[in-house]
């Protein structure tokens, strides 16, 4: 007669394991059930006896056990393999994802991008292989290869010929004259219209603006003059961009250091922004224009319209641009109250500046020069 099915003997840590598992019943039934039967027949139980409790069959009890008894209490997880075998190869799912990531175009079909149904019905024709997969299928094979339905995106470089020499010269002022250089440039459009934001509110009632169907006050520009030596913005509202705005700017720019020294200012390539007056004025004062090269980024004044538009703009619903416009410089005067300290910022840029010179870092492959 054969002996009866039994877990071997259980060390101290498994028995405390199984315990537990069944103690707490947080976990799946798959492993809770298995323990019990384990726990079951190692307290003396036949496998009659442990299969009413837990629910199964006699035979599944007892395939339980002798998997605990060769590989002990990785047999609660267990690794079933069930269904028809696997119908794509893995050179096939490799097909699959090149044809996915293939502009349509390019194959040969009359359509810029790939949907999940043109996609498998032309899996089943290509040539020289068929490949049968079902949509939901294929949605699921390109998620598991990091595929993924995305918005294209565009991308541009600067076409100005001078691009590497206008940015070296920027850098090069930026280190040498931080308490001489300043940025300019102009932000809008600033309509009269309530615009979206964010705020904080209760749950479930979102603060709300009205909506506009006629706007008849027009729109404005905010030319803005930013310090970078004493982290300082101010500015000014207009009606338009204009080369006698952008003079403006620049006069108050070159009030702000009094003293006759040559100081350098920031600015993008619009035309308003290098007339021949503008051009003769700034000579004429000791003012060097730094031109961007189609980059805005170079701009260190274009960091700071983003929470300007932020905290000014966003979520508002200015009555008229003379509210706007007070909104505004009010924002500006908190700002530059809060700004960093002018004295360690330049010594911070002076810093710099000191260890590029001793290390022999040239910009633009010209040596650095002394300041003035």
């Amino acid at each position: 007669m054969a002996e009866p099915v039994r877990v071997r003997r259980l060390t101290d840590q498994e028995g405390q394991k199984l315990q537990q598992i069944v103690r707490r019943g947080g976990t799946s039934s798959v492993r809770y059930r298995r323990a019990m039967m384990l726990l079951a027949s190692a307290g003396g139980n036949r496998v009659p006896v442990i299969a009413k409790p837990v629910q199964a069959d006699e035979d599944t009890v007892r395939d339980v056990i002798h998997r605990f008894n060769e590989i002990g209490l990785a047999c609660l997880d267990p690794r079933w393999a069930g269904g028809r075998p696997r119908l794509l190869s893995p050179d096939d799912e490799d097909c699959v994802v090149q044809t996915a990531t293939t502009r349509p175009t390019k194959l040969g079909q009359p359509f810029t991008r790939w949907s999940i149904r043109k996609l498998a019905a032309y899996l089943r024709k290509v040539h020289g292989r068929v490949i049968r997969i079902g949509r939901e299928a294929l949605r699921c094979l390109l998620a598991r290869r990091g595929v993924t339905f995305q918005r294209t995106k565009t991308w541009k470089e600067s076409p100005d010929p001078e691009r590497d020499a206008k940015l070296d010269r920027i850098g090069e002022v930026l280190e040498l004259f931080p308490d001489r250089v300043f940025a300019f440039d102009e932000f809008g459009l600033l309509g009269i219209r309530p615009t979206a934001g964010s705020c904080w509110a209760e749950q479930g009632r979102p603060e709300r603006h009205p909506a506009t169907y006629h706007r008849t006050h027009g729109v404005r520009y905010f030319h803005g003059c930013y310090s970078i030596g004493d982290d300082t913005l101010w500015g000014v509202n207009r009606r338009k961009k204009g080369a006698a705005n952008t003079l403006a700017a620049l006069k108050s720019i070159r009030a702000a250091r009094p003293d006759g020294a040559p100081i350098y200012v920031i600015l993008d390539n619009l035309s308003a922004h290098k007339g021949v007056d503008i051009r003769r004025w700034a000579k004429k004062n000791k003012v060097n224009l730094c031109f961007t090269p189609y980059a805005s980024w170079a701009n260190p004044i274009e960091a700071h319209f983003g929470p300007a538009a932020a905290f000014t703009v966003a979520n508002s619903n200015h009555r008229n641009h003379t509210a706007q416009t007070r909104a505004l410089h009010a924002r500006l005067r908190w700002r530059n109250a809060n700004a960093r300290h002018p004295d360690v910022l330049t010594a911070q840029r002076r810093e710099r500046a000191r260890i590029r010179s001793e290390k022999g870092i040239r910009w633009g492959g010209r040596p650095l020069q002394a300041a003035a």
